[in-house]
């Protein structure tokens, strides 16, 4: 069912892989739409600034900031969404949402690490455009919707504490309509002292095989562009350049990789990457020890409606699918760490 990197390279003229697709609606996005807070009454009463502040580069909580952050627990946009909030012992916080079980937020420090595009839409009208967003059974285009259905269906809370949370994602009457198979997801995130650790467990529940893809399409803050190097193992890496004709292999020939035009580009074989940010210093170690091989970078250079200057896509995948025989299991484990450069 899925497409080869090599067959990919000139199947792709007109598709991106990384667009998402609404499920319906035409509603009108507003930045207070996201806001996150501690209660749904706290919600109502932090401003558009003040979310704009929770989210800055470098900025450091106000002292109601920090109250707010210091509850844990499920609690709901205002929007109607429900989300998880995490919260550790050195007031670090994690946002996981429910609808599409993806983390939107992971503030270190007072100082935001994961993304969420200004355009996103936190109603459930269409896929979260930001956070650790799934792509599974599928990624990019294929024989399903682009990116499969993961990132559009509620997942239920199977387990949580005040750092963690277990999220599961069982086949339903929607997700049979398009990809007819016996699996059982459990996606679990934990907000430790020193980094934020992922994990997505897939099982094969049935007797027969079946075929899939993993990605984690993550969005991290920046700065600004120009302030941003991504080091790992890229020099001497082949990559598909999904943005030269219909795509082209490119082999890589710079240590560090430096974004000055839209990027959409495949890396096999490249699962380290370091984002080292010159406009506040830090550094994010993306720590992938198991199931995902690749890496993607995309960003839609010059967008402004996207709010391309302040995040880029590093995202964590497993591009050559997968064959899970019945009762085997699959682990993709992801941490995010910070460091000062």
């Amino acid at each position: 069912m899925m497409l080869s990197l090599s067959i990919l390279a000139t199947a792709l003229a007109s598709a991106n892989g990384f667009s998402t697709s609404p499920i319906a609606s035409n509603a009108v996005f507003s930045r207070s739409s996201v806001v996150l807070s501690a209660s749904k009454n706290k919600a109502k009463t932090i401003s558009r600034t003040k979310w704009a502040e929770a989210r800055g580069y470098g900025s450091t909580a106000s002292s109601e900031e920090t109250v707010t952050a210091a509850s844990s627990g499920l609690m709901t946009n205002d929007e109607g969404l429900e989300y998880v909030r995490l919260v550790n012992a050195n007031g670090d916080t994690s946002d996981v949402y429910l609808y599409g079980g993806v983390v939107t937020s992971y503030v270190v420090g007072g100082q935001e690490y994961i993304a969420v595009r200004p355009d996103a839409k936190m109603d459930g009208s269409k896929p979260i455009s930001g956070g650790l967003s799934h792509c599974w059974p599928q990624f990019g285009p294929g024989e399903i919707q682009q990116h499969g259905f993961a990132r559009n269906v509620n997942w239920t809370v199977k387990s949580m504490t005040e750092t963690t949370v277990e999220l599961e994602m069982a086949p339903s009457d929607y997700t049979k309509a398009m990809w007819d198979k016996e699996f059982l997801c459990t996606f679990s995130v934990a907000l430790e002292d020193d980094k934020l650790s992922t994990k997505m467990f897939v099982e094969n529940k049935g007797e027969e095989s079946f075929d899939f893809q993993a990605a984690l399409h993550s969005y991290f803050t920046v700065s600004a562009m120009n302030n941003l190097s991504i080091a790992g193992s890229f020099k001497g890496k082949e990559f598909l350049n999904k943005m030269v004709g219909g795509g082209e292999m490119q082999t890589e020939d710079r240590d560090e990789i430096t974004i000055s035009e839209e990027y959409d580009r495949v890396y096999m074989g490249v699962n380290d990457p370091v984002l080292k940010d010159s406009g506040i210093g830090k550094t994010l170690t993306v720590l992938n020890t198991a199931g995902y091989e690749d890496t993607v970078l995309w960003n839609p250079y010059g967008n402004e409606g996207m709010g391309y200057n302040n995040f880029v896509c590093v995202e964590s995948v497993k591009f050559n699918p997968v064959t899970l025989e019945g009762g085997a299991t699959w682990t993709g484990d992801m941490a995010l760490m910070v460091g000062d450069m």
